[in-house]
């Protein structure tokens, strides 16, 4: 237990203060901690609490189904282009926040996928979703879209090559918990 104080002591302070504030906030009837603690706070919460324990099922139904050696041979580092269109295609059939692409992303590191394919992954969940997209087309039209996705896409990619040439010969020591 002490180990768990220590180790977690800055997010238990941030959290002890913004109780505090938020607590405050309602004595003195200061509305943007109100609205903060009541509206926004609250919602959040509660989507996080329904969508969380669903996503890590899944995560780890896919850490158990999903072989090493067959993610290492679609996504690791000899996929090429090929390995590029299925995380991409991947992450634009994913729904939810960016924060349930973290984990999946973590599952695909864990499984030898490669950092460019990692890093194309987050960057196309973040802009070509398929449920986004269609919000988009709806609110902006299909041609926009089509330019935007059309952009977008290519400077993912490089990015994702950038990021795997800048973490070349790296070692990361994998996180447990």
């Amino acid at each position: 237990m002490k180990n768990y104080w220590k180790r977690h002591r800055t997010s238990l302070v941030f959290t002890i203060i913004f109780s505090v504030l938020i607590s405050l906030s309602f004595i003195t009837d200061f509305q943007p901690g109100i609205s903060i603690g009541k509206d926004r706070f609250w919602v959040f919460l509660k989507e996080m609490i329904l969508f969380l324990p669903l996503m890590f099922i899944l995560i780890g139904l896919g850490d158990v189904w999903i072989s090493k050696e067959k993610t290492e041979k679609h996504l690791g580092e000899q996929s090429g282009i090929k390995g590029m269109f299925v995380v991409i295609i991947m992450s634009m059939a994913q729904v939810g926040p960016l924060y349930g692409a973290f984990p999946v992303a973590y599952l695909l590191w864990k499984k030898g996928t490669s950092v460019r394919n990692i890093f194309i992954y987050l960057g196309a969940f973040c802009t070509i979703k398929i449920p986004m997209l269609t919000f988009e087309i709806g609110f902006l039209g299909w041609k926009f879209s089509l330019i935007r996705t059309l952009l977008s896409l290519p400077l993912i990619i490089l990015i994702g090559i950038l990021m795997e040439r800048y973490f070349k010969n790296r070692k990361f020591e994998m996180f447990e918990g």
